[in-house]
């Protein structure tokens, strides 16, 4: 194992993930780590569009901006917490998903809630990163 680099398993003994994530995810000593605010489904202008996959385009597109802005990537993903108000469409949210993560997973939490911090907001999606 190189002790110098994210990694992220399944351990054998447990139940396979039921989704597109890791059980654990492991961070090197000394890795410099990031925590972004929870990422929502405004576009550029501040709006927010009334369906929920559409929020959950633009909260990607808006994850892939706070990331660049530390010149990130989902490499360095190691925990993501997402947040919804009503049901999500996985078939959709993993075809996002799998454009930023491919098949190397983080660490995943969901929760589906009656509110988020405005009433036009559905869905919010928080990352936590390193680097090594």
């Amino acid at each position: 194992m190189n002790i110098d680099k994210i990694t992220r398993k399944n351990p054998e003994n447990m139940p396979a993930p039921v989704g597109q994530y890791t059980h654990i995810t492991r961070i090197p000593k000394n890795a410099e780590l990031f925590v972004t605010s929870g990422q929502i489904g405004a576009d550029h202008s501040g709006l927010f569009p009334e369906s929920l996959n559409e929020q959950v385009t633009n909260t990607f597109n808006n994850i892939k901006t706070v990331l660049e802005s530390e010149r990130l990537d989902a490499g360095n993903i190691i925990k993501v917490n997402i947040w919804a108000t009503e049901k999500i469409d996985w078939d959709f949210l993993y075809a996002e998903w799998g454009q930023l993560f491919s098949t190397d997973y983080p660490a995943m939490t969901i929760g589906y809630i009656t509110a988020l911090g405005l009433p036009e907001i559905k869905i919010e999606i928080e990352l936590w990163a390193a680097k090594v």
